[in-house]
């Protein structure tokens, strides 16, 4: 029902384990197959994926005003609800800290949601224009060799993503899902090429992907 939409999953890990492993299929192809004893049938389930869970189950790790009840191994047992492929294929995971007071009273109007729209629209006219001759028309659509063939990186770039990978013990499906996000954030800053700095932006946004996060 999601095709072509947007998918919501809040509260991520309570869902059952068996029903997070099968989004695994439509974020890689677009699609899911439903088999039963005697057929099997096969959906397009082309979506975006957005989703939201706690960091432990009292939902208090991590907050400095707040005191968490979770010992190490609960919060495992809790992340390892979503397994390393489901991760994978999810292109940004950001921590959002809970609101200050100050800020949700304060009078301060923030970038206007009409500006937002408009830097989305030139960076998906960019993505259009470059893919004309494509079968596709963004970036989040590029297979493999696309990602050779469009995301670029320069020595530099290519050390830092390097000692990422590394470190963070990343996938090959992480390494091509931050270049396909770093070719992005370049388009948004309306950069032709993919430089170090979009390249570093992109990498923070794998936070669940971190060693040190737990």
């Amino acid at each position: 029902m999601a095709h072509n939409g947007v998918l919501l999953l809040d509260e991520l890990p309570e869902f059952k384990k068996n029903v997070l492993e099968v989004m695994r299929q439509p974020l890689e192809n677009g699609e899911v197959t439903i088999s039963r004893a005697q057929i099997s049938l096969t959906y397009h389930a082309n979506f975006m994926l957005v989703s939201a869970m706690n960091p432990c189950p009292c939902g208090y790790y991590t907050d400095p005003k707040n005191e968490c009840h979770c010992n190490s191994i609960l919060i495992q047992k809790y992340i390892s609800r979503l397994s390393g492929p489901l991760l994978d294929r999810i292109d940004i995971h950001i921590d959002v800290p809970a609101v200050e007071y100050k800020h949700l009273s304060s009078d301060t109007v923030g970038e206007a949601s009409e500006h937002i729209r408009e830097r989305g629209q030139k960076a998906r006219e960019v993505q259009t224009k470059r893919y004309q001759h494509q079968s596709f028309h963004a970036n989040a659509s590029m297979e493999k060799s696309d990602v050779e063939k469009y995301c670029k990186i320069d020595k530099q770039s290519s050390t830092l993503l390097e000692t990422a990978m590394e470190k963070l013990g990343l996938s090959e499906r992480a390494y091509d899902r931050i270049l396909k996000v770093s070719r992005t954030i370049a388009d948004m800053s309306q950069a032709e090429k993919i430089n170090s700095i979009h390249l570093s932006e992109a990498i923070q946004y794998r936070s669940l992907d971190r060693n040190t996060w737990i």
